[in-house]
């Protein structure tokens, strides 16, 4: 059986008769732009995620930008991001003018550190970014203590961790995207909730905010032809508002799923040392959009490329701090200006993780049975160890 990072036929082939009947329904009544499936979709996600509003767009990137827009941020206003994540949440900050700030991240989070952003505050930062990566949530309850008390905007970016949950010391439990004051998901076909092609979403609370944001996501009109604010052209088609309306009600099975498969890899590698796991937070679920080691002693190169060997896929996310890249380098902000995200970018590795990687099936010639084999023989073993065993030794 060939390993994947993910399993998007296996994940179709379940659903496959529910998914092929959404679909041809849009075909039947062609209406592929703004379809009933959308309005119908839009409420589902939006009772899903307990958030007043839901408005749907062409992809995560676009939607983080309208957030932006929707806040009627000026030039040269200031952007609090972390420093570990995808590109996309600093592009658009970018791309609008703004000035991205980085912020260091927490090694077992893997989260911004929300206790260095105080530091980075100055008159003109507007908004804070958190970015709930590898599938569960930022550390939120202090975060929006900070943006409260300067008066700053959240936006979420939960392209990683729909379907988390964070629980406050309260015992208040609200969605991933729906603390702050917007969220922002992807609906890329390899994420929790994916369709078949590209698609995002913005979750919203306040009605002005939301009614601005639908507007600029429609050249920046609300009613056709007179357009109030500057826009731009980003919708969410039919055809894939309704594979998602579709999955969106398995979203829940998906997410124990990839817990399922976690647990497996926990047990499956926890004997193997130079190794540390990914944690979970206390105050947040998981559901392991990512399952990312950290591999020490500067092994993972070697060991990613030792798994390739025995045909084992594996992904860094990401190789190269945002500061270090050449487009958002800035003076003074070199190597070791943000030494825990740098830490990262040598030490990450995801391994497959997808909803069709279930434990029963371990135990049988399944995917994860044949990359713990890769990984372990009987009894403990370094990975220095690991990495000098013959190749077939377990497989």
């Amino acid at each position: 059986m060939k390993i994947t990072m993910v399993d998007l036929h296996g994940q179709y082939e379940r659903i496959r008769e529910e998914i092929n009947n959404a679909i041809q329904e849009v075909l039947d009544t062609t209406a592929f732009i703004n379809g009933p499936q959308v309005k119908a979709f839009v409420q589902h996600l939006a009772e899903y995620n307990q958030v007043e509003h839901v408005v749907p767009c062409a992809n995560g990137t676009d939607a983080l930008q309208i957030a932006l827009m929707a806040l009627g941020l000026q030039p040269g206003d200031e952007v609090i991001v972390p420093v570990h994540t995808y590109v996309a949440t600093a592009e658009v900050i970018a791309l609008l003018r703004l000035e991205p700030i980085f912020v260091d991240c927490v090694a077992d989070r893997f989260t911004i550190d929300v206790t260095k952003i105080e530091e980075k505050i100055t008159p003109r930062t507007k908004v804070i970014v958190p970015v709930h990566l590898y599938g569960q949530c930022a550390d939120m309850e202090p975060l929006m203590d900070i943006a409260r008390r300067h008066k700053l905007y959240v936006v979420e970016d939960t392209a990683q961790a729909i379907g988390a949950t964070y629980t406050f010391s309260n015992g208040l439990q609200q969605k991933a995207g729906c603390i702050g004051d917007i969220g922002t998901t992807s609906f890329f076909p390899s994420k929790n909730l994916g369709c078949y092609g590209d698609g995002g979403a913005l979750f919203i609370r306040d009605h002005e905010l939301a009614e601005r944001a639908r507007m600029i996501a429609n050249h920046g009109q609300k009613i056709k032809y007179h357009h109030s604010v500057v826009g731009c052209n980003s919708r969410l088609d039919t055809m894939q508002a309704a594979i998602l309306d579709v999955k969106l009600k398995y979203l829940d099975e998906y997410s124990a799923a990839r817990n399922q498969a976690a647990e497996h890899y926990d047990k499956g590698l926890a004997t193997v040392k130079g190794i540390i796991l990914p944690q979970r937070a206390a105050n947040s679920t998981h559901v392991f959009h990512q399952y990312t080691i950290r591999v020490e002693n500067h092994l993972r190169d070697e060991l990613k490329s030792f798994l390739a060997e025995h045909d084992v896929p594996s992904m860094i996310y990401y190789p190269i701090p945002l500061h270090l890249q050449e487009a958002y380098a800035k003076k003074g902000q070199g190597q070791g200006t943000f030494p825990v995200a740098e830490q990262l970018s040598e030490e990450v590795l995801s391994l497959p993780m997808h909803t069709e990687m279930k434990a029963e099936e371990c135990e049988k010639d399944s995917d994860h049975h044949l990359l713990l084999a890769t990984f372990r023989r009987t009894g403990s073993s370094t990975l220095a160890e690991v990495l000098e065993v013959p190749s077939g030794i377990w497989l």
